[in-house]
């Protein structure tokens, strides 16, 4: 990701208008963010959002759940539009910087079907389009346990997108092809090819469900760690002839493996009554786990406040196929044996390292107060599990494997 000052994100909001100043009728400019404080009860580890280089302590940071959005509507025609939104967030390095992460062309060829192409919203969750507008959403942030186990917020190609009514239900099919590169911590970055998404949403008055499925080659690079490990595999494999160190060296690398995402969704908003939850399955041909991840979040609207409590799982289904024998065959030398143990452990903690891998569950409460028309304050406190080693906390201390609370106050807006 280059690193822009935050100005120049703002600074979209001028220069726009003026661009289209002889066809400001046609233009429509709306823009939403968080100012928040987190803090945590230790400093033996950081609570961040998925791929956030650095986050909570003790002392409130600003960092974790602080952002600033702005998008630009033009419409060219009845049939033509165009749209552009531009994030200023912390993600990937610890300082803020601004992203593109909306720049398309919509064309609505019928009533029911319309075509984008461009950069759009990966469609890979229930709350896609608007997981970083926080006044959209009952919770002052997604659920890390779910929302850490797909990286990629958008993708870059073409998408078709039919919807229609029959009765009082509507029904949306949504299907896109393409890539994307994201930038990770540590100068990592992950490259997707040969995305498909399909997205498929019934809403029936307050009810809304639907069904997600990417699949995608993924390719992780710069990863120096994990260069050395696959070459001392094969290096090894071809020392001491075990074909078992070269199939694990294959199978342990991220190199254009196949990877799926799939997931449910549904969303009640009914009578003061308001639920949500989204299950997920993981599943990669890498040392990347595959997982289920999962929550419930419930609450009730008392007028403009609105209390509610969330339960969220991460729970790790299998990991790369450790092939390595206890012992080498006789005859081999001294050194073999050691090596292959040392090797063996190395791999098997492969499922604890790495962004996303991890097991926890989280338990959170928090109340949203709508003061004011396009204002929320929220407050909401969670209470973080990890299953074994640091689960998805970040820069934990060796041997960190504690439960921490969190505590989090957070200002939503949109204009």
């Amino acid at each position: 990701m280059k690193k822009r000052i935050i100005a120049s994100a703002l600074a979209m909001s001028f220069a726009v208008p003026c661009a289209f100043a002889q066809d400001a009728s046609n233009v429509r400019i709306s823009g939403f963010g968080t100012g928040a404080l987190t803090w945590t009860n230790t400093d033996q580890a950081e609570f961040a959002r998925p791929n956030q280089q650095t986050g909570a302590k003790k002392n409130p940071t600003t960092g974790v759940d602080s952002n600033l959005g702005l998008q630009i509507d033009y419409k060219v025609n009845n049939w033509l539009s165009l749209t552009g939104q531009g994030l200023v967030r912390k993600d990937a390095q610890d300082d803020f910087g601004a992203e593109a992460s909306w720049a398309f062309a919509k064309a609505k060829v019928s009533d029911d079907v319309s075509f984008r192409i461009g950069r759009m919203g990966m469609p890979a969750f229930m709350i896609s389009d608007y997981r970083n507008v926080g006044y959209a959403n009952t919770m002052l942030r997604p659920p890390a346990e779910m929302y850490s186990q797909m990286l990629f917020n958008t993708i870059d190609g073409a998408d078709v997108t039919w919807q229609h009514s029959y009765g009082d239900t509507t029904y949306t099919a949504q299907f896109a092809v393409g890539k994307n590169k994201t930038d990770l911590i540590s100068e990592l970055s992950v490259d997707a090819r040969r995305i498909t998404a399909l997205n498929l949403v019934a809403e029936h008055g307050p009810l809304t469900v639907r069904f997600g499925r990417v699949d995608g080659h993924v390719t992780l690079n710069n990863s120096t760690s994990l260069a050395s490990l696959v070459n001392t595999l094969n290096t090894v494999a071809a020392g001491y002839r075990l074909p078992s160190a070269a199939q694990l060296a294959t199978d342990v690398d991220v190199r254009d493996k196949k990877a799926s995402f799939t997931s449910v969704g549904a969303s009640l908003d009914w009578n003061n009554i308001v639920v949500q939850s989204e299950y997920a399955k993981r599943k990669t041909d890498s040392y990347i786990n595959d997982t289920t991840s999962w929550y419930v979040m419930g609450g009730y609207r008392f007028g403009k406040i609105l209390p509610y409590y969330s339960h969220a799982k991460l729970s790790i289904d299998g990991s790369v196929n450790n092939g390595m024998p206890a012992a080498c065959p006789a005859g081999s030398p001294a050194a073999c044996t050691p090596t292959v143990a040392a090797l063996s452990g190395v791999v098997a903690g492969l499922r604890y390292v790495g962004l996303g891998q991890g097991e926890q569950q989280t338990d959170s409460i928090g109340v949203r107060w709508d003061f004011r028309n396009s204002v929320a304050l929220k407050v909401q406190f969670d209470h973080v599990r990890p299953n074994k080693a640091s689960g998805l906390l970040i820069n934990a201390k060796p041997g960190f494997n504690s439960a921490v609370n969190v505590g989090a106050v957070a200002l939503d807006f949109v204009f």
